[in-house]
């Protein structure tokens, strides 16, 4: 019975061990990483690819050492348009921040992924900030999706276009 505890403790740590230097590794391989995911495309099973992507871009390098942007313009908004808008702002075809959508949104802002949404866009298809896109505030709005992108990327940000 000693034996058989020895060697379960035994095989406890160096399991644990394992599991620190995989964690270790991963932390080395990576380090710390500044990225922009543009998103300009309303296709609600592409955008929720795109936020499986970052998730996974999350998983493997660690939120303590990612500084994710997400820059939305055009039909891209349509990630965080509200279903009940889709009727009134003719200009977009797709709704699609439903509950599965916004579940996914809120896990990622809470891991620290900022979500910008360009002006233009806003201004240009008369969008209210308040009633028509889900959890933006007025300092998630850049001046333009594209040149934020541009912006991001002379900062040393790397561009993912998922």
């Amino acid at each position: 019975m000693k034996i058989l505890k020895t060697k379960l403790l035994s095989a406890f740590l160096v399991s644990l061990c394992l599991l620190m230097t995989t964690a270790v590794t991963a932390n080395e391989r990576y380090g710390k990483q500044k990225v922009v995911y543009h998103i300009n495309y309303d296709n609600p099973k592409q955008q929720a690819g795109a936020l499986r992507n970052v998730q996974n871009h999350i998983n493997a390098v660690g939120a303590e050492n990612l500084d994710i942007k997400i820059v939305l313009h055009g039909n891209g908004l349509a990630l965080l348009l509200e279903p009940d808008s889709l009727e009134k702002l003719k200009k977009f075809k797709h709704a699609n921040a439903d509950e599965t959508m916004t579940a996914k949104i809120d896990s990622l802002k809470n891991q620290g992924v900022d979500f910008n949404v360009c002006a233009n866009t806003v201004r240009g298809r008369k969008v209210d900030l308040e009633t028509d896109l889900y959890n933006v505030d007025k300092e998630d709005v850049v001046p333009s999706g594209v040149a934020e992108v541009a912006r991001l990327q002379a900062m040393g940000y790397s561009y993912i276009k998922p």
